[in-house]
């Protein structure tokens, strides 16, 4: 059974930096399509940013020269580097796997950005 956790979520300043992490295991799970949502309440969770085979890579244009998604396979981890954050950044951030045809979310962590 494959599972998803994000971790690196907090309370940051306008400005301010975190690096999300999401890691995966089970099922010899791997992190070769991941992608990086975001939700706040009342509002349909939004694509932040994405990274495929080979490393390519998609982002919102929301977050783009901000926000770095990175992959490291050692450690079966997917990163969210986040830069210059806003308020309008506050949410809480899910971190989706796709294997084998389906989909495995985590539960999210929460990034709240202080004005």
């Amino acid at each position: 059974q494959v599972q998803v956790v994000e971790s690196g979520g907090g309370l940051v300043e306008t400005g301010g930096s975190l690096r999300l992490s999401c890691v995966a295991s089970g099922d010899n799970v791997n992190m070769n399509n991941v992608a990086w949502y975001r939700q706040v309440p009342g509002i349909e969770r939004e694509l932040v940013a994405q990274i495929f085979t080979g490393g390519w890579q998609n982002y919102a244009d929301s977050v783009k020269g901000r926000f770095t998604i990175s992959r490291d396979n050692a450690r079966n981890t997917v990163y969210l580097q986040m830069n210059s954050l806003r308020s309008e950044d506050t949410a809480v951030y899910y971190c989706n796997v796709r294997f084998s045809y389906r989909d495995y979310w985590g539960p999210g962590t929460q990034v709240t950005v202080s004005t």
